[in-house]
């Protein structure tokens, strides 16, 4: 059997190839697969503890669960010190893994206060320790970063530590420009990423308020970076990445129908059953189905009861029902892929 992390020389980072970004319970296996069917070119784990991985925490193993049409996958890990880290790598090389990010952008307490994730912002000589052991275990080309501005206003850090994360051997860079205190609160300030692509020479990938294709459009516009990582705009859509793709190649076909959408969720529930405890999977079904299907008139009260649902056989009795109550569009609904991959190792 082919290896699940078997991946193309390079990864593919450029304005065609977009991104999922981790994102913290939500970017799973599953959800990472219906996005690449959707044209991701590339997906992230959620974040990966390396002090979790050392000690075999069941979450964490969970967080690797792959598949190899899961690829490429780009395993992202924080942790405090160079040893903790070194220590997970070594532990991640030995199960193949090829390619891994560095987060240094989130500002959650829980994680911010063991001095991981954005509290690296605050110890620039550690962060630097850290990924020059990353890039010693994984070898060239295979690490990335991913930073904010810097921990507050003020004190933008994020120049200085490119040049010299650049001069280390990442093969590429993430920036979500905003400073770690503020959450995701005000603006991204995407002229930061348009400096930063004047001041160094590798792939710098754009993230923050990129929730259509068409501000991922505009992003590249302005900045002249190398490429998109979708976050919140894939969550809430997973077809953002055909939809950006389609705009690129100016290809005006609609994918927002009501069909298409409960294709989408009929699909989600396919591979959540195939790679997740069938409890689990539907219990994360309550949350996927109302965002996939909120903006249809209406759907609203459907909506509401598919966050109760209790069985598999409820959830399509319900979807059943609310194609009757929706627009019959069913020549832009995404292809029934006949082959559900099996769970790999």
């Amino acid at each position: 059997m082919t290896s699940p992390f078997s991946s193309p020389p390079c990864l593919p980072i450029g304005p065609e190839a977009p991104w999922l970004a981790p994102l913290a319970g939500f970017s799973d296996l599953p959800f990472r697969l219906l996005c690449r069917e959707q044209g991701c070119a590339a997906a992230c784990t959620e974040m990966v503890s390396a002090k979790g991985l050392i000690f075999s925490n069941t979450a964490t193993q969970r967080i690797l669960t792959t598949h190899v049409a899961d690829n490429p996958l780009v395993v992202q890990v924080y942790g405090p010190d160079a040893e903790t880290v070194g220590r997970a790598m070594e532990l991640l090389c030995d199960r193949g893994i090829r390619y891994f990010d560095l987060n240094v952008g989130c500002s959650v307490p829980k994680v911010t206060k063991t001095g991981s994730g954005a509290a690296l912002l605050r110890t620039p000589e550690t962060l630097l320790q850290i990924v020059k052991t990353m890039v010693a275990r994984a070898g060239t080309g295979q690490v990335g970063v991913k930073l904010r501005l810097g921990w507050r206003p003020g004190e933008d850090v994020f120049p200085e530590l490119a040049w010299r994360l650049e001069d280390i051997g990442i093969a590429w860079l993430t920036l979500h420009p905003r400073w770690a205190t503020q959450g995701y609160s005000g603006q991204a300030d995407w002229s930061r990423l348009a400096r930063l692509r004047e001041q160094i020479s590798i792939p710098i990938i754009a993230s923050g308020d990129l929730f259509t294709a068409e501000d991922a459009q505009q992003c590249l516009d302005q900045t002249g970076v190398s490429g998109v990582m979708f976050a919140r705009g894939a969550l809430w859509d997973p077809a953002i990445f055909r939809k950006f793709q389609a705009l690129r190649s100016k290809n005006g076909t609609d994918f927002a129908t009501p069909a298409f959408y409960l294709g989408l969720v009929r699909r989600h529930m396919e591979l959540a059953r195939a790679h997740q405890d069938d409890r689990r999977a539907l219990l994360a079904m309550r949350t996927i189905a109302p965002r996939y299907l909120r903006s249809f008139t209406g759907a609203k009260s459907l909506r509401a009861q598919l966050t109760q649902i209790e069985s598999w056989s409820q959830l399509e009795a319900l979807l059943g029902a609310l194609l009757e109550t929706l627009p019959r569009q069913v020549d832009h609904a995404p292809p029934n892929n006949p082959h559900t991959p099996k769970e790999g190792p």
